[in-house]
Order: C-alpha cells, then sequence, then structure tokens
C-alpha cells in the first residue's frame, strides 16, 4: 500500500535476448504486465520493422476471426466463454497450425454461403414464376378470344409478367404511361407473403404484374423501363394447359431445392457450432501473438544478428518477480543462453505507476482525470477516499435520498461479478459501474449528514425528545403560521439536542432558515479552511522528500502562516462565538452585567469582525452597551495577525529568487558549473533527476514564476475559502428542494381521504418518487458530485500537486485483451 500515498520508485533497464529467446520472455513479460518498453525505433517506419511479417499474418488471422464470428452472431450461436485461466501465446511454430485451421474454416463457410446463396436465388426464382402462374390466370380469362381455325383461346395482344418491389408499383405505372402514351394496359397483385432476398437476407414484399401492348417497339420501351426499375421478367405461357404443366414441374423444383436448402443450412450451422466453441481461445492467443511482435518490434537488433536489445521501464521493487519471468522464458523456448537485465542511469522523467485495486482505482482515476502525478509526488487518492464522500455529502445530507444511493451502490458492489459477465456497452451505465464504491461511500455519508441535519425527505426524526418544551399544540401551530423559536424564552430547556439539530425547528417558519444558514455557513467555512490547511501540510511532505529546503522555508512556511493567522483565526472566533455566547449568559459566564450585554443577540459578528480586522478599525455601536470583542487584547492581537500575514507576502515572493541568486554565487566563487537548484530539485531515494532540473534556469524567469504563484497563493487563499461557501449553498437548494416536492405533492395526498384519497395519494406518490430519484437523486447528485470534484481538483489540490507526470502502461495481455473485448463490444 505504500505507492498507493506516492508513486512507485522506477528503474531504467536494459534488457539483452538471445533471438530464439525473445519470444517466449516477452511473453511471460506481457502475463506479467510490469515492464514498459520503450521504442528504440522511432525513426523506422512501421512497415520496414523486423517482424512486420508476423505482425500481417496475426491480422490476416483477426480478420478470418472476425469473419467467423460474425457469421456465428448471425446464426445466433453462442460463443463459449474461455473456461478457467485465460490460454497462454501459443509458440511461434503454432502459427502455421492456426493460420492453417482458419483458412480452412473460411474457405469452407464461404463455399457454403455462395451456394446457399445460389440455391436460395434459384428459389426466389422459382417461388416469383410460381406466383406469376397463379396471378396471371385472371388476367387472362379477362383478355382471351378463341381462334375458329385451331379453337385456341389466344390474346389479341403481346405481353410481358414479372415481379417488382411492392413500393415502386405507383412511380412504375407512371413512367410506363408517360413513356407509351397511355398505348399499354398494366394489370399488377400484390404477393402476400414476404420474400427472402438471398443477398441480404432481408423480407422484401412484391407484386405480380403483367403488361399487354401491342408492337415491337412497345416491347422494347417497355422492357427497358422494366429493367430501370429493376423488375424481374419471367417467361408465362398464354395457353392454361401450358401454364399448369409448367406450375407443376415449378412446384417439384421447389420441393428439390426445399430439401437441398435444409441439408446446406445444416452442414453450415454444424461449421459455426464447431467453431464458437473454441472462437473465443483463437481471439486470446491471436491477440497475444501480435502483441508479442508488435513490442519485439520496439527492440533494436546488435551487431551479430542474434541477440535483442530492449530499453524498459520496471518498478524497483519488481525487479526479481521480473527476472523468474525472464528465466520461465527462457527454459520454455530451450535456450541456453540466459538474459540480462541491466540497470540504467537516465535523466529522463520517470513514468507514475500507482498499485491499485477494485476499490481505490475509482479514486485514483478521479486524481488522474485532473492530471497524473509527477514522479514521486504525493498522491492525493487516499485521502480523497474520505474527503470526497464527506464533502459531497455535506451538500447532498439527505438520510432518505442518501439511503436510495446507497442502495444503488451496495447492488452494483454485490452484483459485481455478474454485471461484469454481461459487459454492458452503455457508456452511461459504466461509468456509474465504474465508480460503485463511490456511490456507496456517498450514500452512506449523505446518510450521516443527513442524521446531522435531522433531514429525511425534508421531514425530522424525533429520537431523544426536544430540548423545547412541548408546549406546541395543533391549535398553536394553526393560529401561527409564522411560528418563531426563541432561545432566549422560557421554552428552552437550555440543553442542547444530544444528535444533530432538534426536530422541532422543522416547525419554525420564520427563523427556520435564518438559523439552518447561519449553521451550514459556519460549518462550510469551517471545513474548507481545513481542507485548504491539509493541502498545504502535503505540500511539506512533497519539500521533505525532495530535499527541498529554501521551500520549506519560503514557501511552505509563509503559506501555513499566512493561512493560519488570517482564516484559521476566523474559525478560531466561531468556536469561540458558539462557546462563550449563549441564549442568557454572556461569554464569561457572569449575570451580573446589563441584560443587554448578556444577550445572545449581542455576539459580535464574525464577518465585520473579520473585515475590521484586515482595515485595521474597531466596530463601535454608540447605540448599545455590546463589546465588539470577543477577549481580552483582541484588537492587538489581530492587527499583530494582520502585520504577519502581510510579510509573509514579500518572504513567498522574493525568498526563493534570493536564494536561488545566492547559491549561484556561492558556485561561481567556488568555480563549480551552476547547476539549477540541484538541493532544491536533487534526487531523493535513489530516483533519478529529471532532465529539465538540470538546466538553469534565467534569474528573471524565476522571479516571474514565483510572483505568479505568489499572487496565485494570496487571492486564492481569500477566494478559494468563499469557494468553499458552496457547501452551505447546495446544502440548503437540495433541502428546499425537498421540501418543494413533499409540500406541493406528498403532503396533499396524505391529506386526502375516502377510496378517492387512496387513489389520488398513489398517483401522487408515484409522481413524487419519480421526481425524487429522477431531481433530488439524479440532478442533483450530479450536481454535488460536480461540485466536489471542483473543490479537491483546484482548492485541495492547487496547494500540493503538480500532476504533471505520465502514466505507466506496461505491456500487459490483460489490458490488451480488455480494450479488444470493448472494441468488439
Amino acid at each position: 500500500m505504500g505507492s498507493l500515498f506516492r508513486s512507485e520508485e522506477m528503474t531504467l533497464c536494459q534488457l539483452f535476448l538471445q533471438s530464439e529467446a525473445a519470444y517466449a520472455c516477452v511473453s511471460e513479460l506481457g502475463e506479467l504486465g510490469l515492464v514498459q518498453f520503450r521504442d528504440l525505433n522511432p525513426d523506422v517506419n512501421a512497415f520496414q520493422r523486423k517482424f512486420v511479417n508476423e505482425v500481417r499474418r496475426c491480422d490476416e488471422m483477426e480478420r478470418k476471426l472476425r469473419y467467423l464470428e460474425k457469421e456465428i452472431r448471425k446464426d445466433g450461436i453462442p460463443m463459449l466463454e474461455i473456461p478457467g485461466e485465460c490460454p497462454e501465446a501459443p509458440q511461434p511454430r503454432e502459427m502455421i497450425d492456426l493460420e492453417a485451421t482458419f483458412e480452412k474454416l473460411e474457405n469452407e463457410l464461404r463455399e457454403v454461403n455462395q451456394n446457399a446463396e445460389a440455391l436460395k436465388r434459384n428459389y426466389l426464382e422459382l417461388t416469383e414464376l410460381k406466383h406469376i402462374l397463379r396471378k396471371t390466370q385472371v388476367f387472362f380469362d379477362e383478355r382471351l378470344y378463341c381462334d375458329a381455325d385451331t379453337g385456341v383461346y389466344r390474346s389479341p395482344l403481346s405481353f410481358v409478367a414479372g415481379v417488382i418491389l411492392r413500393e415502386r408499383i405507383p412511380a412504375f405505372e407512371r413512367m410506363l404511361w408517360r413513356a407509351c402514351r397511355g398505348n399499354v394496359f398494366l394489370r399488377q397483385a400484390e404477393i402476400d407473403t414476404p420474400l427472402e432476398d438471398p443477398s441480404s437476407s432481408d423480407q422484401v414484399y412484391k407484386s405480380v404484374f403483367i403488361i399487354f401492348f401491342q408492337g415491337d417497339q412497345l416491347k422494347t420501351r417497355v422492357k427497358k423501363i422494366c429493367e430501370g426499375f429493376r423488375a424481374t421478367l419471367y417467361p408465362c405461357p398464354e395457353a392454361p394447359a401450358d401454364r399448369r404443366e409448367m406450375a407443376m414441374g415449378v412446384m417439384t423444383r421447389i420441393e428439390d431445392l426445399n430439401t437441398v436448402l435444409g441439408q446446406t443450412q445444416d452442414h453450415r450451422h454444424r461449421v459455426l457450432v464447431a467453431a464458437a466453441k473454441n472462437i473465443k481461445n483463437w481471439f486470446v492467443k491471436v491477440r497475444k501473438i501480435k502483441a508479442i511482435y508488435h513490442t519485439l518490434n520496439l527492440f533494436n537488433l546488435d551487431v551479430t544478428q542474434k541477440c535483442l536489445i530492449a530499453e524498459c521501464w520496471v518498478p524497483a521493487l519488481d525487479m526479481e518477480t521480473i527476472q523468474l519471468a525472464l528465466r520461465r522464458g527462457t527454459e520454455r523456448s530451450g535456450s541456453s543462453v540466459p538474459p540480462i537485465l541491466n540497470r540504467m542511469e537516465t535523466l529522463e522523467d520517470p513514468p507514475t505507476y500507482n498499485r491499485n485495486n477494485k476499490f481505490t482505482i475509482a479514486f485514483q482515476n478521479l486524481i488522474y482525470a485532473y492530471g497524473v502525478a509527477t514522479y514521486r509526488e504525493v498522491n492525493p487518492a487516499p485521502y480523497t477516499i474520505i474527503t470526497f464522500p464527506f464533502l459531497f455529502a455535506v451538500m447532498f445530507g439527505d438520510l432518505g435520498h442518501g439511503a436510495l444511493m446507497a442502495a444503488f451502490g451496495f447492488w452494483m458492489c454485490y452484483k459485481e461479478k455478474p454485471l461484469q459477465a454481461k459487459k454492458i456497452d452503455s457508456e452511461i451505465w459504466n461509468i456509474f459501474f465504474g465508480g460503485r464504491y463511490i456511490i456507496l461511500l456517498m450514500g452512506l455519508f449523505s446518510m450521516y449528514t443527513g442524521l446531522i441535519y435531522n433531514d429525511i425527505f425534508s421531514k425530522s426524526l424525533n429520537i431523544f425528545g426536544s430540548s423545547w418544551r412541548n408546549n406546541y399544540n395543533i391549535s398553536t401551530l394553526e393560529e401561527n403560521k409564522l411560528l418563531q423559536l426563541n432561545p432566549d424564552s422560557w421554552d428552552y430547556l437550555q440543553s442542547p439536542y444530544p444528535f444533530g439539530i432538534d426536530p422541532v425547528w422543522q416547525l419554525a417558519e420564520a427563523n427556520k432558515i435564518i438559523f439552518m444558514n447561519a449553521y451550514k455557513m459556519k460549518i462550510s467555512i469551517i471545513i474548507g479552511v481545513f481542507h485548504m490547511l491539509f493541502g498545504v501540510c502535503m505540500s511539506l511532505w512533497n519539500h521533505l522528500y525532495f530535499k527541498r529546503r529554501i521551500s520549506i522555508y519560503v514557501e511552505f512556511v509563509p503559506q501555513i502562516i499566512f493561512l493560519t493567522v488570517l482564516f484559521f483565526y476566523m474559525v478560531l472566533l466561531m468556536f469561540m462565538k458558539w462557546t462563550f455566547y449563549g441564549a442568557t449568559i454572556d461569554h464569561f459566564g457572569s449575570q451580573e452585567e446589563d441584560i443587554v450585554k448578556s444577550s445572545g443577540f449581542c455576539a459580535p459578528s464574525i464577518l465585520i469582525t473579520f473585515i475590521n480586522m484586515m482595515l485595521f478599525k474597531t466596530d463601535e455601536n454608540p447605540r448599545t452597551q455590546c463589546d465588539p470583542t470577543m477577549y481580552p487584547g483582541q484588537i492587538g492581537l489581530q492587527k499583530f495577525f494582520v502585520l504577519v500575514a502581510l510579510v509573509c507576502v514579500p518572504v513567498m515572493l522574493f525568498g526563493k529568487p534570493y536564494f536561488i541568486m545566492q547559491e549561484r554565487k556561492k558556485r561561481a566563487l567556488q568555480g563549480q558549473q551552476p547547476l539549477a537548484e540541484n538541493a532544491e530539485n536533487g534526487t531523493a531515494g535513489g530516483a533519478p533527476v529529471p532532465a529539465s532540473h538540470h538546466q538553469e534556469e534565467d534569474i528573471s524567469e524565476v522571479f516571474i514564476h514565483q510572483a505568479i504563484h505568489t499572487i496565485e497563493y494570496v487571492l486564492g487563499s481569500i477566494s478559494h475559502t468563499a469557494s468553499y461557501l458552496r457547501l452551505w449553498a447546495l446544502s440548503l437548494a437540495h433541502a428546499q428542494l425537498a421540501e418543494v416536492a413533499w409540500n406541493m405533492l406528498l403532503r396533499k395526498g396524505l391529506k386526502s381521504g375516502g377510496y378517492e384519497g387512496g387513489v389520488f395519494l398513489y398517483v401522487v406518490f408515484a409522481g413524487w418518487a419519480a421526481i425524487s430519484v429522477s431531481i433530488l437523486v439524479l440532478m442533483e447528485g450530479l450536481s454535488a458530485f460536480l461540485h466536489t470534484l471542483r473543490l479537491h481538483w483546484v482548492e485541495f489540490q492547487s496547494k500540493f500537486y503538480a500532476g504533471e507526470g505520465y502514466l505507466f502502461q506496461p505491456f500487459s495481455f490483460e489490458v490488451i485483451l480488455d480494450s479488444a473485448g470493448q472494441g468488439e463490444e
């Protein structure tokens, strides 16, 4: 778990592999997933690399497998999942067997499909001819006459018969009429059953038509129009006996074709069922082979052409594990030359690697969305596990809504494996499922803050009994629509509610909002100041680790003093006001002074006190006898605090440039080459120094850089403190929306009576539940989530987190197969 608080120490290594052992060793490293290879051939075209032919063979095998998969899915055949462990990468010699297997399957399947398509086309033609012979009998009965010489019924007109798509009939008829100037006679009849298109396997609806005309010129024109509309023409005998004889022959051929088609489909189905049993394994094997050769293309060949050389980033703690994997690969290949893994000195920035599990990865992704941590700097993720759901809950605090959110998160965690196996391709669902543990914690924390606020669907729970005397009966509430609670009255027992807020405040329509606003506003500022102080303290951890002594003295110390003497002091004033001032006694506990001074309303305003402190003013109101101070010597101490804060600004502004100038002068006098603050940004724990730290920075750039950071911190301390008021604002908005939903819907349903009232309550409850889930849980939850994200990224992480690193992306079969599987979905 050490790397969760700070990224792993990384080492750049050089790897020497014998050519015949390289494939097996890389395969073992891919199963391990702890090595990130560098490209040693950046200027070499992808088509000119050593193993490009093997990669092309893998691409061809993948194409054949995708074709097989498409045909399997078309027939609805289930593809068996891989039982047990994922198959290992096959040896290079097995590629020939796989290629032969896939070639045979593809050729067999294509031949079967071509035969089936030809048979279906023949079947379609015979079916259409069958319908023509049936439908045209009526048309001939209307147009026949008897020849006196032969006794045979003949038509005085020529004709063509065929089949056309049903939706083309109107346009087809108009074109015939215009092109032939009305000298043709068209009759058509719909085919009731749909016909299967042999090319696309779609069901299409067609109609039979017959066109009567006279003369060869019209015959040529009619045939061209039929060809343009893609109508299929069929020979149709004029004599009824010939048509009957042809129909009998067509029916016989259709029956024979049905038998042959059934046998062809059975053979195709057997081929696909056999392929479906192994296709998942085949995909895994081919993708592993392809990934191995892609990785080998990053290697260099030595002059003897017998050794492959690679450079890779590896976690320092896993060196022994990687050595064991390389030995296994060498033994599998039968090579007698052991691999060599040497550490290298480098000035490059190493990648950032934090080990995570399924619980911490969601919170780590929230941090990565802002920026990947600079190498070895403090990782905010473990602290975000607590602070993120807590700040969310301060804004979302409602016991009922929090329970709904927690139940949804718990269901996703409980059904984790079945839901993962379904591989749902909805992007929104994947976002929710990826953050299932965040949702669960946000719901649980919201239930806690809901208990603190004593708020459940805008109502309260009276668990411990109110600290106000029970004299607020129904008549009192009905007569006093704007009821106010006065703590300086006989009604209050002068003892606080044991846990959370007293439920009686739900009845105080007049000053409920005033009380809740004052409470939540102060809580927001207190939480915000402590959150920012924690962020500044995290920067000290970074300075100590990287041995940046100058930054400790001229950055951390003035920053923490500035934040403490101004804003932490304001927080102390809030606690003093809550502690020293009550409804009936003053802050010294004396009851002998004037009742005006001892009143709770005489307590000084924290905001006014803070403004007067910054302006060196004293708030003296001659109309009252109230003391504007809370303790003796407050005015003088506050002036001292402001002066200390003002002194911190030039220290932050000029301190670091001054020490850098002194260090450079000292090095110049000693005749040493000036390095840019080596002590400031030096190595720590054997970690390499980034190359950018070894370049001397111009002193003017140092001044500009420090000025920007100082202004940002000083102004940001004010704006960031005010930014935490969003905790109060969104909490108030959520509570008010919940109350509106209750009063406008559910309250009216609960007050209705009788049979009609039950039906009305049923409908109203459905509407209230829909609004609660869609608006108060989903939309308000998303709003609170985004505001919480901003508080962490800007107000908290800006104090210590640079986020200028790049992610460690090891060569891992698991990652490659997961990304390939998501791409297929």
